[in-house]
């Protein structure tokens, strides 16, 4: 509960704190990173860094925790903490860490507002941030017993039992546990953290989606290797994937995170609508594997845009999926249509003439603006938006408050 002295405080200088949260982070990460390097290794990941992509997600972060305990002091936005949580435990993140960050954020904040920080504005805030990171704290710890691991102990051996080339910058990985151990319980849906060493000796960490059905002792993973744009280097962990991983060698996993994922019971009747675009298409492949495996005779609509059927991966297998499960059926769009597909509807994912079942849960993944307007046509035609579940690849800057 946000104290009402508190209250008054963050709504009168919010504005200006949210105004110069770009300014706060830029400076926060690089003193962090200057004073303790060590968290750059294995813990962040540096691409999201130079695009600033992670700063503008902690920024969003703040500003709409900040936004929502004004609207209701007595409430938490479950949905922004529960991402965050999952997002932060698929990479270990400790408690002590928090202090770690509130002293390097608090100090950022006193360098760009100066004067601005009273004692009474900088206890408002302090409060604030320990709200939030308590919220986190609770979230982690519990996710971390379920998983069964000891806080920040998320990681294990995996060898690769099988490489496969889905298309031409698409590859899976078949994994099996390397200690011979069972493999941990996973939902479909779900994603794990990948840690490799880099040349230069750093380890970087990044999230790919369960591809496959989670329910067995192998698992897989989809990736797609990341091209550089104008401006911005290529991934460097996907073509370390691509480049050098095959059969027989090992990788480091997270235990299977992700609070986007097919709830249980299985056998559930109410409807799922599987909306996707490009590498997105991959936990949705998860989701229809374990429907499949399960015998689900739910209904199930899957719809998903591609610049091609070649550029399509994991099409055969999808369309194989949806063939066993007696309640489903697919709708793809592509730029450019081929022979392989000659049903698909030609162009960008339209919902205009696609009858949606009543009462279904959608999840939704792809690139941000694919998402922004496909959930803008799934509220027109009358889905409720807590219906409307979403994953996004890297940090989070669908800000709070916008997929509600």
């Amino acid at each position: 509960m946000l104290s009402a002295e508190s209250a008054a405080v963050i709504r009168a200088t919010l504005p200006a704190v949210a105004g110069a949260l770009d300014e706060i982070t830029t400076r926060f990460y690089g003193a962090m990173f200057r004073d303790r390097p060590e968290l750059l290794d294995g813990m962040f990941n540096r691409g999201n860094q130079a695009s600033g992509a992670q700063r503008r997600a902690l920024a969003g972060s703040i500003a709409g925790f900040a936004t929502a305990l004004l609207a209701d002091p007595d409430t938490r936005p479950d949905t922004l903490l529960d991402r965050i949580a999952h997002k932060h435990a698929a990479v270990g993140v400790t408690d002590d860490q928090y202090t770690i960050v509130h002293k390097y954020l608090f100090g950022a904040i006193a360098e760009v507002l100066g004067d601005a920080v009273t004692p009474e504005v900088a206890a408002a805030w302090d409060e604030v941030y320990w709200l939030m990171a308590g919220a986190l704290i609770g979230r982690e710890a519990r996710l971390y017993q379920d998983a069964g691991v000891e806080p920040g102990q998320v990681w294990r051996q995996w060898t690769v039992v099988e490489r496969r080339t889905e298309t031409p910058d698409v590859v899976s990985f078949l994994l099996r546990p390397a200690d011979g151990l069972p493999a941990p319980r996973a939902r479909a849906g779900q994603y794990v953290s990948v840690r490799v060493r880099m040349a230069d000796g750093v380890r970087q960490v990044r999230q790919y989606s369960l591809s496959s059905d989670p329910g067995g002792e192998v698992r897989r993973i989809t990736v797609k290797r990341v091209a550089g744009l104008p401006g911005t280097p290529e991934g460097e962990v996907s073509s370390l994937l691509h480049d050098r991983i095959g059969e027989g060698d090992e990788l480091t996993l997270s235990s299977p995170f992700g609070d986007v994922f097919l709830d249980d019971p299985a056998d559930a009747a109410d409807p799922v609508v599987l909306v996707s675009a490009g590498i997105g298409g991959t936990p949705m492949t998860g989701i229809l594997a374990h429907l499949a495996a399960v015998g689900s005779t739910r209904p199930v609509l899957v719809l998903h845009a591609d610049r091609s059927p070649a550029a399509h991966a994991l099409r055969t297998e999808t369309v194989r999926l949806a063939g066993l499960l007696p309640g489903a059926r697919t709708v793809f769009w592509y730029e450019r249509p081929g022979p392989e597909e000659p049903d698909a509807r030609e162009g960008l994912m339209n919902l205009d003439g696609v009858e949606l079942p009543e009462g279904a849960t959608v999840f939704l993944c792809g690139p941000l603006p694919f998402m922004r307007d496909v959930r803008a046509g799934l509220l027109r035609a009358g889905v409720p938006a807590r219906r409307v579940r979403y994953e996004v690849f890297g940090p989070d800057l669908w800000l709070p408050g916008t997929a509600a």
